[in-house]
């Protein structure tokens, strides 16, 4: 296995290696903004729900852990405008990282089909020049498609990844939007 790896460094094209590393990298980064989101979101979502939950049960405000408790005690009047400015904030708060992701799901796969091409390109160099046969055709076609699985790779965790925050963050949205309503209805 260690042999493998050593061969297939010594072998690949220097671009090949190159856009493996930058994948090795979009991996670590949208790894870790997942689930940096993930948990900040659900603690988030979770405070929220209790925030709704005590203002459906009669409260009069919304808890002191709300998102929306900022903008409330900050304003002399409660408006729907006052509520609208929060709510902009909360969106413009909760989707943070979800660009990244989509970025580097819609980048990833082009990054490692350009290392195939190259790793491709160089592999018809080499049949120029020894003019080895099959051997060396299956070898550097099989180098080169690795670079395309791994931004496949990449790419379908980058896009889950996006979705499931994406969900996350509507659902805090959509949180914070019946407060905002319970809140004005009271009100009215």
């Amino acid at each position: 296995m260690i042999n493998n790896l050593i061969d297939f460094y010594l072998k690949s094209h220097p671009v090949t290696l190159g856009v493996l590393l930058l994948l090795s990298v979009y991996f670590i980064v949208l790894n870790w903004v997942f689930f940096y989101r993930y948990f900040s979101l659900n603690n988030w979502l979770s405070r929220e729900s209790v925030s709704l939950e005590s203002l459906l049960l009669g409260a009069t405000t919304v808890n002191e852990n709300s998102f929306l408790n900022n903008f409330i005690k900050t304003s002399n009047i409660v408006s729907k405008e006052v509520l609208g400015l929060g709510m902009l904030a909360a969106t413009k708060e909760a989707t943070k990282g979800l660009s990244v992701l989509s970025v580097f799901a819609s980048t990833s796969p082009f990054i490692g089909l350009f290392g195939t091409v190259v790793s491709i390109l160089d592999t018809f160099a080499h049949i120029g020049q020894n003019s080895g046969g099959m051997s060396i055709i299956a070898a550097g076609v099989s180098d080169a498609l690795i670079a395309t699985a791994s931004g496949i790779f990449v790419a379908t965790f980058a896009y889950t990844y996006h979705q499931i925050l994406k969900r996350k963050s509507y659902e805090i949205i959509s949180y914070l939007q019946m407060q905002s309503d319970a809140i004005l209805a009271r009100k009215a």
